[in-house]
Parts: structure tokens; sequence; C-alpha cells
């Protein structure tokens, strides 16, 4: 290694260790409520199902700044998430590798920012903004569970986690 530096060694044998660990996927959504405490949720045209505004975080993107990014696109909305409400992970399952997934608490809209809730992105084709009771309904199982978890959370002050290895 004629040339290099103890650094550039340190650097070089650093950057082969970080090639070989694991990689997650990161999935970032948000928990938005009007003024009565209904849910804001997405319909998405990829999904059978409705979900919550949010989405996958791209590489090297921080989890808050994708739920950040996300709502912009679905829904137009410039939000500061505060606190994670719910953090999981979630086991290998499918085509899928494991993944961690957040849900920040996105705070109260206002309602002028209600009544102009809409699509923005083609991959979102409805909004809605419905009682949790009606929330659960609409989402897939596993969400309506975290979904719960995460209005618990809100109310505890706390932050909720699991693993689920499916």
């Amino acid at each position: 290694m004629a040339g290099l530096t103890d650094d550039d060694a340190r650097f070089a044998y650093l950057a082969e260790g970080n090639a070989k660990q694991a990689r997650k996927r990161v999935a970032a959504d948000v928990l938005l409520r009007d003024r009565r405490g209904h849910i804001v949720l997405v319909n998405p045209t990829y999904k059978e199902h409705w979900d919550l505004p949010g989405g996958m975080a791209e590489n090297n993107e921080p989890p808050r700044a994708a739920a950040i990014r996300e709502v912009g696109e679905e829904l137009g909305l410039s939000i500061h998430p505060g606190r994670v409400l719910v953090l999981d992970w979630i086991g290998p399952h499918g085509p899928w590798d494991d993944q961690l997934l957040f849900i920040f608490d996105g705070g109260v809209l206002a309602d002028g920012d209600v009544q102009q809730l809409a699509p923005r992105d083609p991959e979102i084709s409805e909004v809605a903004v419905v009682p949790l009771q009606e929330a659960r309904r609409l989402v897939r199982a596993d969400l309506a569970e975290r979904l719960d978890r995460a209005v618990a959370a809100l109310g505890h002050g706390s932050t909720d986690y699991t693993e689920t290895p499916r």
C-alpha cells in the first residue's frame, strides 16, 4: 500500500465494513388530525386499502425529512412533524427485506388546511378525514393496530415500539 496514509487505510477498512452491513427500508407516516380528532387518510392507487399520509424514505434520507417530503408530495401540505408516536421493526416478508416504520405526530390541521385537502400526487386517488373507528375499518389490519397504538401514545406522551418478525 505504498503512498497510502494510515487515514486512507482506515477509511478504506471502514468503507468495506459499511458495504457489508445490512440496509434497512424505512417508511415514515404521519398522524394528522382535524380539530375534532378525526384522522387524515389517503387512498393509494397501488394498494388495496387506505393509508396514513407518508411513504418510503429515499436513500440516506432521515425519516422525519421523508415524512415532510411525502406529505408535501401527496397533499401539498408543509408540515413540521413532532415526536415519533410509533416505531416498528417489521421482519422480512414476501419479496421484502426488513423495515423500520415510523409514525410521527403531524399535529392538528387548521380548518382551512382541512378544507383544502386533495390529492396532489397521481399515486393518491382520494383523501378523507374520518373518525378513528372508520379509519380502523378503511386501513389494513396491521395499520389499524398501529393507528390505535399511535393514538394511545399521543395521549400518554410516549413512543410505542414493537418488533414483528412476520
